[in-house]
């Protein structure tokens, strides 16, 4: 008797923090543009237009060079092992089989706004980093900050359900990440706040407190918003 087929798994493409490609057991290398190519068709949530794909690329080239370019590219992008793009005569995306590290993290972060979140969710969230830091062109800066804002506004959601469960730890260290991810955002630090005060920590609530002000003031030279004053008001004498 035949055995089952085993469906054997995809190529896995990392693009926070650092562009990776990997199939099997082994890192495949691409050039600098086919990179860009397949981190492109990557961030897109479905097929796109050639012509689309070819513009954003190549926008300082005239439409014949920059789908030659781009012809060029797809070359170079064929594997005989493993597929990673889908090719119509309008159309490309990224093929269906690859594991792509950014839609995964995105889905994690609305499983969790959602208030349906996984076990592993909170590590993976805190683990993941910003979108190809070290390309600055305009597509990836808009994706960049779309996965950034997603990505805290699940981690606040975290800090904030997890201190509501009980699991202070837990909210605790969802609430540091993204006070680390973006030192001057005020609900992050009111998020971490919340879990000191829950777990009934009020000097570390206080020293946060003390410290988001500091900032707030340094560098947008503002004070607190009513909202972060009420949320300690009732512990104004260990803030003083």
């Amino acid at each position: 008797m035949t055995p089952p087929a085993t469906s054997e798994p995809g190529p896995a493409l990392d693009l926070l923090e650092v562009f990776r490609l990997r199939h099997r057991t082994r890192e495949i290398t691409l050039q600098p543009g086919a990179q860009r190519l397949l981190a492109f068709l990557a961030v897109q949530e479905r097929p796109v237009q050639r012509a689309y794909v070819s513009g954003c690329l190549w926008p300082d080239t005239s439409q014949q060079h920059a789908n030659a370019n781009l012809r060029t590219t797809l070359w170079r992008l064929r594997r005989p092992d493993c597929r990673l793009v889908e090719v119509t005569a309008t159309e490309l995306g990224v093929a269906a089989g690859v594991r792509i590290d950014l839609r995964e993290a995105a889905a994690r972060a609305r499983r969790v706004l959602d208030r349906s979140p996984e076990p592993a969710d909170l590590d993976a969230l805190v683990r993941a980093g910003d979108l190809l830091p070290d390309l600055d062109e305009g597509w990836v800066l808009i994706e960049r900050e779309r996965f950034r804002q997603l990505r805290l506004h699940a981690l606040e959601r975290l800090c904030e359900d997890l201190a509501d469960a009980g699991r202070y730890a837990a909210a605790t260290e969802a609430g540091l990440a993204a006070v680390a991810t973006e030192p001057l955002r005020e609900s992050a630090h009111r998020a971490l706040i919340r879990s000191h005060l829950a777990e009934g920590n009020v000097s570390e609530a206080a020293r946060q407190y003390r410290f988001f002000c500091g900032l707030a003031h340094d560098q947008l030279h503002v004070p607190p918003s009513s909202r972060m004053q009420a949320l300690m008001a009732s512990h104004v004498e260990v803030i003083r």
